[in-house]
Formats: structure tokens, C-alpha cells, sequence
């Protein structure tokens, strides 16, 4: 993000060893090498304490991939990660069924509170398109609604807040949801715009599972070739999909474009945010310079890009990477870090909150 500090946390090993970031089993040696003591220090302190961490990024940031590796380190049983959009969306379901749609309006009645009269938003959830915003009120009940079923859990909040108006409502959401007295703290996102471009315009879904994987970044372990197109795709990698072929969601060709107006309102609240005073924040940025890059990470913690060559004599496709080198938000040449070596510098942030 042009203008905004996101420190740069140094990541790089004495050691020569070199872990396959995509192997779950190599994944938690690398953990416990880089962030080893941190993770113990922090497996102490959840077992008997929780806190609310805020995601704040722009579309395409990686946040849920970024909480499902935290996930993966700490169990599911120590924390949730609650998408807004998905609570919504759920939700959306429930006004089919007359059943469900009173136990809901029944908890609204019990659970809701704001200045907007409770009628007015029931009517406002009964009838609502997709294109339509909910009243933050009514958002705020359905999260609680969740929370009531997490056990009070770590919670990963995604998408609340939404939009400026709602960052204000973030700090007092502990008391708003009568959740106990633990840490609050917003994690920061900044990924650089070219990557989010990339990541829409080079994105390929599983017409069957609904996968999501990307064409250089992120490809599956199968690869086909179109001789009719001449061009490459994904092969699903869930056996279930029986070798589904990926393909392009409509208007992922345009990039970053078809969501403009959504990135430039995430990014308003990321600064609005990034100014708050009184509640912790970590920083995570998820690229390095070039010319920094050697001093700071690994070789292996760096992205490369993936790409393709068609064997004619032996009839398959063969997968090569090379240097994914972007140009950052201010313009200069820079490379995309792995998930893995972006949650690291979550954890050790974190551990600098939490532990006293």
C-alpha cells in the first residue's frame, strides 16, 4: 500500500536445510524451526485464554489461507475463523424454510440491539438481494449468533469491519457481543496490487468441488494442454472430481479492474484502521524487495511462477518455475512470499502482544 509503513520481518535460517512448503509433514518442521519457541509460548497461553483478531485485507489478500495455516499449527479446537460473507450468505438460506425463519426472528428479538427499530430490520433481512448491504447492527447479531456456537473459541473475524463506518463499531465489539474480556487486535494485510491481479486474472475453479488453485502460483499437480487451443489448464486434484478441467470464473480475465471500487474501499479502512490508537495491530506484507529479498528470506520462502512446456515426443505436459519478479505499490521490483513465511511474522507479532 502506497504510503503506509509495513515493516519487512526477516525470516531468513542459519540452517541449510530447505523445506517443501507444500508438504503438511515439512511444513511443521519449518514452523517449529522459525517460530518453534513462539508456538509453545502461544500453545501455553490458549489453552486457558482466547482473544478476537480483526482481518483486515483486500480482496485476494490470502486471509483465510493465512488463518487455516494458523489452524493447522494450533488445531481447530483453539480457534474459528468467522467469514462475514459466509455468515451471510448462510443466512440468506434460512428465510426458505418458515421453521428456521422464526427460530432466527426469535433470537433477533432476544439478541438484537441498536437504533434502528427491530422491525425495520427484520424487514431489511426478509427482503434482501444479493446487492444489498445489511443494517451493521443486524451483522453484529449475526456474528454474535456464531460466537454463541464457538465455545468461546480464538476468533478470526473476516469482513467485519466492512466498510468506514463500521470501524469505529470494531472497538467495542467485545462488549456489543458480550464476549469475555480477552486481547482485541487487527491484523493488517498489505499485499501489492499487481499480485492481486494477478491472482484474479491467472485463478482457476473446479466447475464440480468449486477449488480455487492458480494457473502459475498455485497450480494443482496435474497439468492438461488443449492441441486445439494450444493452451494449458489445472486438473483437479480432488479424486472425487474425476479429473474436472479448471476454467476461468466470468470477468476473472479483467483482473483487479471488476473489483476496483471494493479494493479502493478496503483500502480506506486498512488506513482508517492502521490510525487507531488503543488496540493492538499486526502488520503483515507479504512481499519483499529484490534487492533485500537474500538478506531476508529463504530461497524456498519466496514464490516462484509456474510455467509450461508441451512435450510432443512423449505426449505430456512439463511443469518449470522461474523467478516471479512484480512491481510493488511504490514501484518497486519486488518478489511474492509464501503463505507460510507470512504467518511466521504473524506469530512472532502475536506472541509480542499476548505474551507479557
Amino acid at each position: 500500500m502506497k504510503d503506509l509503513e509495513f515493516p519487512i520481518y526477516k525470516t531468513k535460517s542459519n540452517s541449510n536445510t530447505k523445506y517443501n512448503l507444500n508438504s503438511p509433514k515439512e511444513r511443521e518442521q519449518y514452523f517449529k524451526e522459525k517460530a518453534g519457541t513462539e508456538i509453545e509460548d502461544l500453545k501455553r497461553y490458549i489453552s486457558d485464554n482466547s482473544f478476537i483478531a480483526y482481518l483486515l485485507g483486500k480482496k485476494q489478500a490470502g486471509k483465510g489461507t493465512y488463518t487455516k495455516l494458523f489452524t493447522e499449527i494450533f488445531g481447530t479446537e483453539a480457534c474459528i475463523h468467522l467469514s462475514v460473507g459466509d455468515i451471510v450468505r448462510a443466512t440468506d438460506a434460512i428465510k426458505e424454510n418458515s421453521k428456521t425463519k422464526k427460530e432466527f426472528i426469535e433470537y433477533l428479538e432476544k439478541n438484537y440491539r441498536g437504533f434502528m427499530p427491530l422491525q425495520d430490520v427484520i424487514d431489511a433481512f426478509l427482503n434482501r438481494s444479493t446487492r444489498t448491504l445489511l443494517p451493521t447492527e443486524l451483522i453484529l447479531t449475526l456474528v454474535k449468533r456464531e460466537i454463541d456456537k464457538a465455545d468461546k473459541k480464538n476468533l478470526f473475524i473476516d469482513g467485519f469491519p466492512r466498510n468506514l463506518d463500521q470501524v469505529s463499531y470494531s472497538l467495542y465489539f467485545r462488549e456489543l457481543v458480550n464476549y469475555r474480556n480477552d486481547p482485541d487486535l487487527f491484523i493488517l494485510f498489505d499485499v501489492d496490487e499487481s499480485i492481486i491481479d494477478e491472482r484474479i486474472k491467472l485463478r482457476r475453479i473446479c466447475p464440480k468441488c468449486n477449488t480455487a488453485r492458480n494457473l502459475t502460483t498455485f497450480p494443482t499437480t496435474k497439468i492438461g494442454y488443449d492441441k486445439e487451443t494450444k493452451e494449458f489448464y489445472l486438473i483437479c486434484d480432488n479424486p472425487e472430481c474425476e479429473g474436472a478441467r479448471m476454467v476461468c470464473k466470468e470477468d476473472d480475465d479483467k483482473g483487479i479492474e471488476n473489483i476496483r471500487d471494493r479494493i479502493e474501499m478496503d483500502d480506506q479502512v486498512i488506513r482508517q484502521a492502521f490510525k487507531l490508537y488503543g488496540i493492538p495491530k499486526i502488520l503483515l506484507k507479504n512481499s519483499v524487495p529484490v534487492e533485500m529479498a537474500r538478506d531476508l528470506v529463504d530461497d524456498y520462502e519466496i514464490t516462484p511462477a509456474s510455467y509450461y512446456e508441451w512435450d510432443e515426443k512423449d505426449q505430456k505436459v512439463i511443469m518449470k518455475e522461474k523467478e516471479w519478479v512484480i512491481i510493488n505499490d511504490n514501484g518497486v521490483e519486488s518478489y511474492s512470499l509464501k503463505a507460510p513465511a507470512v504467518v511466521v511474522s504473524m506469530i512472532k507479532q502475536l506472541h509480542d502482544i499476548l505474551i507479557k
